[in-house]
């Protein structure tokens, strides 16, 4: 089987800063790569608290997002990585800011160490066969 992949690409969000795509589309589904919080202008860190990071790390996810022609209500599964589950609730908050029910299946795990040594990272599968 021969499935078309189409690369997903937003100046609203950060350029890949390795050999990926911000987001590739496959048959209905886009799979957006893991996003940091880098601001996409400058490309430099944004924010020292959890709070500050899990913020610009979802606007760029939902820049990517509407790139696609979809939009957070199309996000079907996240997956977020923490440096510490003491974030958990902090980023929790953050993330229900930007979602609405029935909310995207999720996954939350904590990591040693992420990209530049962030303390966020997620990621996202979406409908955008559906929209």
């Amino acid at each position: 089987m021969n499935v078309t992949k189409k690369a997903i690409q937003t100046n609203a969000a950060p350029a890949a800063i390795g050999p990926y795509s911000q987001a590739v589309q496959a048959g209905g589904l886009l799979f957006v790569s893991g996003q940091i919080p880098l601001d996409p202008a400058s490309g430099q860190l944004v924010g020292a608290s959890v709070e500050e990071q899990a913020t610009r790390v979802l606007k760029n996810l939902r820049a990517i997002v509407e790139a696609a022609g979809a939009t957070m209500s199309n996000v079907v599964k996240t997956t977020i990585f923490l440096k510490s589950m003491d974030d958990f609730a902090k980023v929790n908050e953050i993330y229900a800011t930007f979602f609405e029910a029935p909310f995207p299946a999720r996954a939350t795990v904590e990591v040693s160490r992420l990209p530049r040594d962030v303390r966020v990272e997620i990621e996202a599968v979406v409908n955008v066969g559906a929209h």
